[in-house]
């Protein structure tokens, strides 16, 4: 949407019969089910995309703020539940639903807010701004951040300043997950995740978060884009080391710049031989460390469940035990897996037939690795996942399923092209964030921009419609083309850069 906004003559080659990668919607007999992301956070990014191109985000896609945002469920002693959590942008109740665990914790809420509020505040142009190498680190504005960021510090550290029941710390670092990291060992900067939700919602979009995607894909071809489904991308031809076009499985597409939006380590090793890559060779890619992945578990159901949240999130009695798990030994748990869930009919009628319910039952667990077959435990994990659902407060359901589908890290691989099937990408520790993660400018091949979870800002989807702004700026400053979008038509490439930040 913004390079053709620019002017730029713009294909989108999708793999898939449909846009939006794990951002789509899956449908079956009737139901249909987020694929991958359940809920909107921080829509202002995407909001002023969609004003830059003359559109309106609410307009084009109602969503629903939910309150609560989610339920938190803390396994207890023999795997039952202990207490939970009703997690509400109402500040005052979340005060009261916090004081019913840890009453000096619930005095310690508005002090968490505000830190956050400044780190974000002061963040948010490094998260517009590209990294493309160690002196964009030496910046004065990024110095001064360091006591801000407070870098040596993982998350879970950093909310024991505010909150002293581990209970309650884990339900301002859960978030992590989004990254595909525990809150033991994720930096301390991401404290502003679960901030943005409470300070600007957590939303669902009617139709789901898939039809962000199916929205955004209509306005663009209304904006003169052409999107050429089911065509797999076989190789980015390049000659040198400048990209030239595309090859897919049926036709030669030749372009002056192209973007990469699939998963950043099997795109790479796929689509530009390693002879041709510089520093992102092979054993590079295989070296870094990435994400967790999901075992999914996608129901169609008889009836409605209307006293469950929009989202629940049970979180394991011996929850470092479960990520250990999960980021250390490589194996499942089969003893009290955190799991989560949506429930997205309580709040959306149009996802399920009437009389009728989706349950979208996500279980985290390593990605792939010797040490676990799934040709073998995977119907064992199942079943574990199903009992697991009895503690919050869903019993017998496996009666009730009509319509059943699954993913796993080896699915994730092979239907999504992610790299051992690691659903959040490459992991985000200090050693590959900013320059140090792949550059938004593809560093090895000229003419090469990547968007998406695997570049700078990250995983998520509002740094990844981030990294999109970021993305496009470089290559139209490097093709020598204006931006037109709202506000910095009179500017050159420079200077609305500038001025964005």
């Amino acid at each position: 949407m913004l390079l053709a906004k620019a002017g730029a003559q713009v294909t989108v080659v999708e793999k898939r019969p449909v846009v939006g990668g794990r951002t789509s919607t899956m449908e079956v007999d009737g139901f249909r089910f987020d694929t991958g992301p359940t809920f909107f956070l921080y829509p202002r990014v995407l909001r002023e995309i969609f004003s830059a191109c003359g559109y309106s985000l609410d307009r084009e896609i109602p969503m629903e703020r939910l309150d609560p945002q989610y339920r938190l469920i803390f396994g207890g002693a023999n795997g039952a539940p202990s207490s939970q959590l009703d997690a509400t942008p109402d500040v005052e109740r979340m005060k009261q639903a916090i004081a019913a665990i840890s009453p000096e914790d619930a005095r310690q809420l508005e002090a968490y807010f505000q830190d956050n509020r400044k780190k974000l505040e002061r963040f948010a142009p490094i998260l517009q701004t590209p990294f493309e190498s160690w002196t964009d680190l030496a910046r004065a504005e990024l110095l001064k951040l360091l006591p801000l960021m407070r870098p040596l510090r993982s998350l879970d550290q950093d909310l024991s300043r505010h909150f002293k029941d581990e209970r309650i710390r884990l339900g301002f670092s859960f978030q992590s997950k989004y990254l595909g990291m525990s809150p033991f060992s994720c930096p301390s900067l991401f404290s502003i995740l679960s901030f943005l939700e409470y300070e600007y919602g957590v939303f669902h979009p009617i139709g789901g978060c898939g039809a962000v995607t199916r929205t955004m894909a209509r306005l663009a071809e209304e904006m003169g884009v052409t999107i050429l489904l089911d065509r797999p991308v076989e190789e980015i031809r390049t000659e040198g080391r400048r990209a030239v076009g595309v090859r897919t499985d049926r036709e030669y597409l030749p372009a002056d710049a192209v973007v990469v939006n699939a998963d950043f380590a099997m795109a790479m090793q796929k689509l530009i031989p390693n002879a041709v890559r510089r520093r992102w060779k092979d054993a590079r890619i295989a070296s870094k460390r990435y994400s967790c992945s999901t075992f999914m578990l996608y129901l169609g159901i008889d009836g409605r469940l209307e006293d469950l949240p929009h989202h629940t999130i049970y979180l394991s009695a011996d929850y470092r035990k479960n990520l250990h798990d999960i980021e250390r030994d490589h194996r499942l748990t089969m003893e009290d897996p955190s799991f989560y869930v949506q429930n997205a009919c309580v709040t959306d009628r149009t996802l399920a037939p009437d009389g009728k319910s989706t349950l979208y039952v996500l279980v985290p667990v390593t990605h792939e690795d010797r040490q676990v077959d799934w040709s073998k435990q995977e119907e064992q994990l199942r079943s574990v996942a199903l009992q697991q659902l009895e503690k919050i407060g869903i019993p017998d359901l496996e009666r009730r399923i009509r319509v059943e589908r699954r993913l796993t890290p080896v699915s994730w691989k092979s239907e999504f092209g992610l790299h051992l099937g690691a659903t959040f990408s490459m992991a985000h520790t200090l050693d590959q964030m900013l320059h140090l993660r792949p550059h938004n400018r593809f560093e090895d091949v000229d003419g090469v921009y990547l968007v998406g979870g695997g570049t700078h800002p990250g995983s998520g989807l509002p740094v990844i419609f981030e990294s999109a702004r970021i993305s496009s700026r470089l290559l139209l400053e490097d093709l020598e083309m204006d931006l037109r979008w709202d506000g910095l038509q009179q500017m050159g490439p420079s200077a609305a850069y500038e001025a964005a930040r």
